[in-house]
């Protein structure tokens, strides 16, 4: 587990295992060296995938030399701060997942657009009932 933080202030939590997700395939969006900030957890969408490839960013074609499976759309993916706020700008952002978003990602992304595309689900889902 990550001792790095989440962009609600709290104990960073793992975005996704299948496929294993992050700049260290450790399932966690955690900061990597400055050029990898693969820090908002996606829930990549058809569109958002399809916008990616449109911009230079296949994230569909798998490469396997990388460790990397290639995307559906429902995958969890840490993706690029600078990479959603494109998206976001192009009105193709994609949903999130706060509690496994890297506060890094506020350098960046304004947590507002980040609240705008949360889909992040309470511990205690009797508030959903």
């Amino acid at each position: 587990m990550s001792t790095e933080l989440n962009v609600l202030g709290e104990e960073l939590q793992p975005c996704g295992t299948d496929p294993v997700t992050g700049f260290y395939r450790d399932g966690c969006c955690t900061s990597g060296p400055s050029l990898a900030a693969h820090l908002v957890c996606a829930v990549v969408t058809a569109e958002f995938l399809e916008y990616q490839r449109s911009v230079g960013n296949d994230l569909i074609t798998p490469a396997p030399e990388y460790g990397f499976p290639g995307l559906q759309p429902g995958d969890r993916w840490c993706v690029v701060a600078e990479r959603w706020a494109q998206a976001y700008t192009a009105g193709f952002a994609t949903p999130v997942v706060l509690a496994s978003t890297n506060a890094r990602a506020l350098d960046v992304v304004e947590l507002a657009a980040l609240q705008q595309h949360a889909v992040d689900v309470p511990g205690d889902i009797s508030s959903l009932e």
